[in-house]
C-alpha cells in the first residue's frame, strides 16, 4: 500500500491514514462500520469474492455515477478482469491483484534423467507439464518417496483454501456447480469422482495443513514436486536467495479432457478490490483514491514491491522491468495467460455460506468421517437454504449472469444435470 497512499497524499495534497485489521476481518469490520461508523472508513480493501456479500448488507457504495463522471477515459479497458467487481449489473470496485491460481513444479525432480526414464517406462509417455488433473494425481504419486526424501504435492487442505481445488477440478470434469435454476449438481458422480480423487491424492501430500506463509517455507526447502498456489507465492519462490529461485517450473492448472476435446483451466478465486464505504463523507475523493490506485504508474510500483502481495491486473504491467525482476519472465508469460482466460470466483450473494459449507463437508470427507457421497449431498442440502434465504428467483439470474463471463471454451464444454 506504500507506494499508493504516498501517490495520492502528493496528487491531493491531504493525509491518507491506514486502518489495519484481519483479511478475513475486512467484511465484518465494513458491514459494522456501515451501521456505527467507528472509524469513519472512505475506502477499503476487501477481497473481490466478498463484494456481493457486502452489496447485500449495504455496506458499499455503487461507483457507476462515480465513474461516469470521475473515471479516466480508457481505465475499464486497461484493467484485464473486472468481473468480480460487478453485481447485479453495477459497478462496485476496481480490482487491483490478479490472483488467478497457478502450479509450480519442482524443476530438479523433473530433470533427473533416471527418474524421468522410469516415469516414461512406467506410464508410457514421456514426463510433462500436467495437462489433465488425473496426470498430475499420477506424477505425485510417482515421485512421493518420503524414504528418498522426496514428497508428490504440497496442496491446500486448509479450511480457508480446500474448496478452491475441489471447485477447479470439479468444473474440469465438464460440469457447472448449479443448473440455471440453482439446483446444485455438485452431489453427482463427477462430484463424488473428484472427491474421491482427492482423497487418494492425500497420500501423497505434504504440508497440507500449512496456512499461506508456512507452504511457501515448506515449498522451499526443494524436496516436494508440485504447489500451487498464486502471485504471491511466485515472489516469495523466486526472491534473493531462495533454493527454489531458478528450481521451478510455472505452469497454468490442470484441465480436463471433456467430451474427447481437451479444455485448459484458469481460475480466478481471490483477488483484492478497492471499495467506497456506504458512509464515506468524501465519497468524490475515495472514488479517486481508488482510480489513482489502479491507475498504470501506481499500480505497477505497489506489484513490484518484492514483499507485497499484489499481481499484475493490466495489461501494460508485464513489461515492466521492476515486475519482470520480482517474478521472472516465465511466471508472467503463464500469469497473462490465465488472466485473460479465468473463470470466475462464485460471485453471488452469500457466498461465504456456499463454500463455507463446502469447505466444512469437504475436510470431513477428507479425513474420513463421512463419505463422498454424504459428504456432497449434505453441501447440497446446504446450498439449497442458502438459496432460498437469498431468494430462487433473483439468485438464478445472478448466476446465469455469472456463467456468461466463463470462458467461452469452457462454457461451452460445461453440462447441466439436471
Amino acid at each position: 500500500m506504500a507506494p499508493v497512499v504516498e501517490s495520492f497524499e502528493i496528487i491531493c495534497g491531504c493525509r491518507a491514514e491506514l486502518v489495519i485489521v484481519g483479511a478475513d476481518e475486512i467484511n465484518a469490520v465494513l458491514t459494522l462500520e456501515s451501521m456505527l461508523q467507528e472509524f469513519g472508513v472512505d475506502v477499503a480493501l476487501p477481497a473481490t469474492f466478498g463484494i456481493p456479500d457486502l452489496v447485500e448488507a449495504d455496506a458499499i457504495l455503487p461507483l457507476d455515477a462515480l465513474a461516469q463522471e470521475y473515471a479516466p477515459q480508457g481505465l475499464s479497458e486497461a484493467l484485464m478482469y473486472t468481473s468480480g467487481d460487478i453485481f447485479d449489473n453495477r459497478l462496485w470496485g476496481y480490482q487491483t491483484d490478479g490472483d488467478v491460481f497457478l502450479m509450480f513444479y519442482n524443476k530438479a525432480f523433473v530433470e533427473n534423467p533416471e527418474l524421468a526414464e522410469r516415469y516414461a517406462d512406467q506410464n508410457g509417455h514421456a514426463l510433462r507439464t500436467p495437462q489433465t488433473w488425473a496426470e498430475l494425481d499420477r506424477q505425485m504419486a510417482f515421485f512421493h518417496a518420503p524414504d528418498a526424501g522426496r514428497y508428490g504435492g504440497c496442496l491446500f487442505r486448509t479450511a480457508d483454501k480446500v474448496a478452491w481445488e475441489w471447485w477447479a477440478r470439479f468444473h474440469a470434469k465438464g460440469a457447472w456447480p448449479f443448473s440455471p435454476n440453482m439446483e446444485p449438481q455438485i452431489n453427482g458422480d463427477k462430484g463424488v469422482a473428484v472427491l474421491e480423487e482427492m482423497i487418494a491424492a492425500a497420500a501423497h501430500l505434504v504440508g497440507a495443513d500449512l496456512d499461506l506463509f508456512g507452504n511457501w517455507a515448506r515449498y522451499k526447502k526443494g524436496d516436494i514436486y508440485a504447489n500451487i498456489g498464486w502471485g504471491g507465492t511466485q515472489k516469495s519462490l523466486y526472491e534473493p536467495g531462495s533454493a527454489m529461485r531458478d528450481n521451478l517450473i510455472n505452469a497454468p492448472l490442470p484441465g480436463g479432457d471433456i467430451n474427447d476435446t481437451h479444455v485448459p483451466m484458469a481460475y480466478f478465486n481471490w483477488g483484492w478490490s478497492y471499495v467506497v464505504a456506504k458512509n464515506s463523507q468524501q465519497p468524490e475523493m475515495a472514488y479517486n483514491f481508488c482510480v489513482n490506485a489502479v491507475s498504470q504508474q501506481v499500480g505497477a510500483a505497489a506489484i513490484a514491491q518484492k514483499n507485497g502481495f499484489f499481481d499484475p491486473f493490466r495489461a501494460d504491467q508485464y513489461q515492466d522491468p521492476a515486475i519482470v525482476d520480482a517474478y521472472g519472465a516465465q511466471f508472467l508469460r503463464i500469469h497473462e495467460q490465465a488472466m485473460l482466460s479465468s473463470m470466475p470466483d462464485l460471485y453471488l450473494a452469500r457466498r461465504s455460506e456456499y463454500f463455507d459449507a463446502l469447505s466444512y463437508w469437504l475436510l470431513a470427507a477428507l479425513s474420513g468421517d463421512v463419505t463422498p457421497q454424504v459428504a456432497l449431498n449434505n453441501v447440497a442440502q446446504s446450498w439449497r437454504a442458502t438459496t432460498d434465504r437469498v431468494g430462487a428467483k433473483v439468485q438464478s439470474r445472478r448466476w446465469k449472469a455469472l456463467r456468461d463471463t466463463y470462458p467461452s471454451e469452457l462454457r461451452k464444454a460445461l453440462a447441466d444435470e439436471t
